[in-house]
């Protein structure tokens, strides 16, 4: 637009009679007399020299300016900057009308009827100089356009040798570089109108330090836009483009200098007509009063307790090649390109997140190096919703050198924050019982969870081999069990249990399945199967990676690698492509329902349910390192997956021992995963997890060995090695030696559920038979398959029970409908009998 005066500026005659002349031709006739004494030194004939300025270059290649990335949050909230320059274009409609005014009046008062250079300050410049009167400048506001440009240009190069050479190219005080901004001038006066040529120079020019651009400044020394700008305001913010380290106004003791050069550029408008000589004396009577506003930016001044997240945004873009072939460029570009960056932080979260870890893990703890650290990711995307830890972000040396700060990001991979990870505890089991439920194994078996040692050359590992020694894993709190089934196993953690578990396993699967969920060693190196793994004593992984994993179970076995990203704009409404999430069947459905079941039971009255707000279904795994040194819990609805870590960032301090604000140590992960997780299942909600099916839940069928003649004892640790409880009963008359093993009932070679209870009968040697080998069928039904085979015990029935499940809609599941032979029928001793068990509807 044309801007609008308050009286026009006086038109000078000879201006306008040179103006009749060819450009060109004026500015060769003067460009001889410039390089005068380049004449006589070279030789080249006077002639000559306004062929050697119309054969300079006129077009000048005008890139973006360098812009500030911005990062957005997912409701649209910006939270973070980045620059080199702190710019912000604006069209001149939206710039005061004075700034055009001051910048015209002082720098270029012909600007208007000049076609790029000022053919009567050049000749003044030229008169000047053979005087030895001074040394005008002569340089138009498009001449300084053009050095902005190209010093811009020179800039934007990534590489710094190659940007510093650039740069003295432009700026270097020589006639060559004088009289090719000249001729580019002209060639730009031709390109744009004068607007343009105007709107260019206010938006590119530097205003001292990281400052550029007349929206910035007005911004940066006055805390309003452009547009708001009175007079005295708008000459104080023209006066520094001259020199913008010695009149920048946040520095106090440049005020004074700031004045005289506003007050002069105030004379330069009254001269011009852009003002009168009553507003000159009263805006001159003014004092400079800026209020300057401290420019933040980078992930230290982001808002909404992002730091962490924003660097690890920051490290996503600039590890990625998409964005720059070397680290420099995707550096350098993310710094200057202007991204619009939509990510896919929950500020609501975040903010959830941030004040329970601030309320319950402080940033520092004297005499430890205590580390806390949370992230939640959405199922089916991997979007990152929140990623919050105990410190303070602290990016600079000073900083990180304080207690409680520090730049690491304990969430995320050493290549995306500088974090090696962290033990993971009986939260790895989660992968253990995956293969196991993979291999066609059932959550109702039974495993022997007695305390013992293991022999690991019984460990398979299809990958390295199994390794020799002895292995004696104990249970938390030195808790001694026997056979237990999975589920239990599972709720309980013990540990006994799932080293049994995985005896009946190839670790190299256990591992492969692991690093399929996405719970990879956050050092990036390969997953260790070490039999010592399936207690999570072997890896080091990041929270962000078990948030992803655990999500993964919930979202029916697909794990969708984390993304922070949601797209990605430029100024000029270009999108650029975002890195995307990865999604994989690592486990099926089936399995996926089989692990979500169990993990239920952890939440429910298990090792996690201080994490459960009962909010909505959810299912979690606790973990605990030897010692308690490092604390974990994991869990997710069926909208979200979250991991929550309490330990060492580095020491051996066990968390029993400390007393934090809301909890002993060992307990607070419970306090932050119930208190964030309760906000995400009132944002988000939470559905039911589908219902494990097939072998997950099948009642495992195990054959009752032969144990006649054997001693009870023997007979006891044989039936617990397979799964069995174990009863003894009264002593029985049989042709087997007195206190050794009669039969058992279940009789041998009876197939029945893993997990059962097998009566042992021993023998008070042999005596006087009955008088009748047979006794009447009781009616069993409404009994437990347990209760069946005491009663039929105590009736003296010695034969073989078979045990047939069948659906029952009115019978509930595990209780007897009936058998065969019928209750009242005569039935064999050492016959057999049918037990049909209902499987519920």
């Amino acid at each position: 637009m044309s801007v609008t005066n308050p009286g026009a500026p006086k038109r000078n005659i000879l201006g306008g009679l040179l103006g009749l002349l060819g450009m060109s031709g004026v500015a060769g006739v003067l460009v001889t007399a410039m390089i005068t004494p380049l004449i006589a030194v070279t030789g080249v004939a006077a002639n000559s020299t306004i062929s050697l300025f119309e054969n300079l270059p006129t077009y000048l290649e005008i890139g973006s300016l360098q812009q500030k990335t911005e990062l957005y949050a997912s409701n649209g909230q910006k939270f973070a900057e980045f620059y080199n320059q702190n710019r912000e274009e604006v069209p001149l409609d939206q710039v005061s009308p004075y700034v055009a005014q001051a910048a015209i009046s002082v720098e270029d008062p012909r600007f208007r009827e000049h076609g790029g250079v000022d053919v009567i300050s050049a000749a003044r410049a030229l008169a000047q100089s053979v005087i030895g009167d001074g040394a005008a400048g002569a340089s138009t506001i498009t001449m300084q356009y053009v050095r902005n440009v190209r010093v811009q240009t020179a800039e934007a190069i990534p590489n710094e040798e190659e940007r510093d050479k650039a740069y003295l190219e432009a700026t270097e005080t020589t006639t060559g570089r004088k009289l090719q901004e000249m001729r580019l001038a002209i060639g730009v006066e031709k390109q744009f109108s004068k607007d343009e040529i105007l709107q260019g120079y206010l938006n590119i020019a530097l205003f001292g330090g990281t400052t550029y651009g007349i929206e910035s400044a007005a911004q940066r020394y006055f805390g309003k836009s452009a547009l708001d700008l009175n007079l005295q305001e708008s000459a104080s913010l023209i006066a520094i483009v001259q020199e913008p380290n010695a009149y920048r106004l946040d520095v106090p003791e440049n005020i004074e200098a700031n004045k005289i050069r506003r007050d002069y550029i105030l004379m330069r408008m009254m001269e011009e007509g852009a003002i009168d000589q009553a507003t000159y004396e009263a805006t001159v009577a003014t004092p400079v009063e800026p209020h300057p506003t401290e420019p933040r930016h980078g992930c230290g001044a982001a808002e909404g307790n992002a730091q962490y997240f924003c660097d690890y945004v920051r490290l996503v873009m600039v590890q990625d090649p998409a964005f720059g072939e070397t680290y420099e460029e995707r550096q350098f570009n993310f710094q200057t390109k202007g991204y619009q960056i939509h990510t896919t932080l929950d500020l609501d979260m975040q903010a959830q997140g941030a004040a329970t870890m601030a309320s319950a893990v402080p940033a520092y703890v004297d005499g430890m190096n205590l580390g806390s650290a949370a992230s939640m990711v959405e199922e089916g995307t991997g979007r990152v919703l929140m990623m919050v830890q105990n410190t303070a972000f602290g990016d600079t040396e000073e900083l990180a050198s304080q207690p409680g700060y520090t730049s690491v990001n304990y969430n995320t991979d050493l290549d995306y924050g500088g974090s090696t990870g962290f033990q993971t505890g009986s939260t790895y089991k989660i992968f253990t019982l995956a293969e196991w439920l993979a291999s066609g194994k059932s959550l109702n078996a039974s495993v022997d969870g007695k305390n013992r040692a293991f022999n690991r050359l019984n460990f398979q590992d299809s990958c390295i081999g199994a390794d020799g020694g002895s292995w004696s894993p104990t249970n938390d709190g030195g808790a001694k069990v026997g056979n237990v089934s999975v589920r239990q196993a599972t709720s309980q953690s013990i540990n006994t249990a799932y080293v049994a578990m995985a005896e009946q396993l190839d670790q190299c699967r256990i591992r492969d399945t692991a690093m399929a969920m996405g719970a990879h060693r956050a050092d990036g190196e390969m997953n260790s199967s070490l039999p010592a793994a399936i207690l999570g004593a072997a890896n080091e992984i990041a929270p962000l990676s078990m948030a992803t994993a655990i999500a993964g179970f919930a979202n029916g076995g697909v794990t969708c690698s984390p993304i922070a990203i949601d797209g990605i704009d430029l100024r000029d409404g270009t999108q650029v492509e975002a890195p995307k999430s990865t999604c994989n069947q690592a486990v099926t459905p089936e399995v996926a329902a089989g692990v979500t079941s169990a993990l239920q039971g952890v939440v429910n009255g298990g090792t996690g349910n201080a994490s459960n707000p009962g909010i909505a279904p959810l299912m979690g795994k606790t973990g605990t390192t030897d010692n308690g040194i490092q604390t974990w819990m994991v869990g997710a609805t069926s909208k979200v997956g979250m991991a929550v870590w309490v330990g060492n960032a580095s020491g051996q301090q066990p968390m029993y021992n400390v007393d934090l604000p809301r909890a002993v140590a060992s307990q607070t992960r419970h306090v932050i995963f119930n208190d964030v997780i309760a906000q995400a299942m009132r944002v988000y909600g939470g559905d039911s997890f589908p219902q494990p099916t097939g072998s997950a839940v099948q009642n495992e069928q195990v054959t009752v060995p032969d144990l006649a003649g054997k001693t009870t004892a023997e007979a006891k640790t044989s039936l617990e090695g397979l799964g069995f409880s174990v009863s003894i009963g009264n002593p029985v008359e049989s042709d087997q030696a007195e206190g050794t093993v009669a039969s058992t009932l279940p009789s041998a070679n009876t197939r029945v559920t893993q997990g059962t209870t097998i009566t042992i009968n021993p023998s008070r040697g042999p005596e006087t038979a009955p008088t009748t080998n047979a006794i009447v069928a009781p009616d069993l039904a409404g009994q437990t398959q347990e209760q069946a085979q005491a009663t039929l015990s105590q009736l003296g029935f010695s034969g073989t029970m078979s045990i047939l499940t069948e659906k029952n809609a009115t019978v509930p599941s595990g209780q007897v409908i009936r058998t065969d032979p019928a209750p009242g029928s005569e039935l064999e001793r050492n016959g057999s009998v049918q037990v049909y068990v209902s499987s519920g509807p």
